[in-house]
């Protein structure tokens, strides 16, 4: 008897994780946006607890959670560019894995500089 689901199982291709990390950075994109948006709303109830929230955000750890989060604002808005260029130029779905390391070597170029001078503010003063 031949496996009936031959050739439906994915193998994790680079599409497939291409596709993870978009959905992934685009939740993270989401629920900082969500914080952030109730963050500031707070300086209109008590600009008091507004201050005493954003001195709690200026420490080592919400350093790296701001690198982390431009490295998924960086790498979600790269592929979404990556994806118009998949569904609109006729020979996108061939090249799509180019357009993915295309998409990781732009990711790199960028975040390497930001971290640099991010982290060297964060760690050093």
């Amino acid at each position: 008897m031949a496996n009936s689901t031959r050739g439906t199982l994915y193998r994790g291709q680079y599409g497939m994780w291409s596709w993870v990390a978009h959905r992934i950075t685009g939740v993270a994109i989401f629920f900082f946006l969500l914080v952030h948006v109730l963050d500031t709303a707070l300086v209109r109830v008590s600009p008091e607890a507004y201050n005493a929230v954003m001195a709690t955000y200026k420490n080592p750890i919400m350093g790296l959670g701001e690198a982390g989060l431009v490295a998924a604002i960086v790498y979600h808005a790269f592929n979404g560019l990556r994806i118009i260029l998949i569904d609109f130029w006729k020979g996108g779905t061939k090249n799509q894995k180019g357009l993915l390391w295309g998409v990781i070597a732009l990711w790199v170029i960028v975040m390497i500089p930001f971290l640099v001078r991010h982290l060297s503010i964060v760690f050093g003063g």
